[in-house]
């Protein structure tokens, strides 16, 4: 895809945006179901995923780790916010990783030492491009990648969350 096609596709989309603000305000959902033994089953939309303990807390390995999943979603949030920017500057990319990374103090999460943060202490996300832009480009590319990740503004954006338990 290029450019023009690109700001094709996205533009009756963008005008009814303009139009009908109310439009652009969509429920984005996921949901979850109790497993067998300490596991959740989340449906994806393409598979079942099921998340479980991380080794580090007692798991196996066999099942996915949550806060893995969240780095992975920031990856490919990340990722395809990077390409769709790219695509929208003109700045050609040849090949590319994004990558990911997050320093978690189990201690906390297993309420060994209260003390230790419960989650992320930090996340690091690279790109990896093989591109010829040059710097004022990629500081662009980076700037707007950046602005327009849902993912990356969720995490540092501090979203509220409302956590609340319905029995049945």
């Amino acid at each position: 895809m290029d450019a023009d096609a690109l700001r094709a596709m996205q533009a009756p989309i963008k005008a009814n945006l303009k139009d009908n603000p109310e439009a652009g305000r969509i429920m984005l959902k996921a949901e979850g179901h109790l497993g067998d033994g300490i596991a959740c089953k989340i449906d994806t939309g393409k598979a079942i995923a099921e998340a479980g303990l991380h080794p580090a807390t007692g798991g196996d390995g066999t099942q996915l780790c949550s806060g893995d999943m969240l780095l992975e979603a920031l990856v490919a949030c990340a990722g395809v916010t990077l390409k769709a920017v790219a695509t929208a500057l003109d700045i050609p990319i040849r090949d590319g990783a994004v990558r990911a990374e997050g320093l978690l103090d189990f201690r906390g999460t297993l309420g060994v030492d209260r003390e230790a943060a419960v989650g992320f202490e930090s996340i690091s996300l690279t790109f990896d491009l093989d591109t010829d832009a040059d710097e004022a480009q990629l500081a662009t590319l980076h700037k707007l990648t950046e602005r327009y990740c849902v993912v990356l503004q969720t995490i540092t954006g501090n979203a509220p969350v409302e956590s609340r338990i319905a029995t049945h």
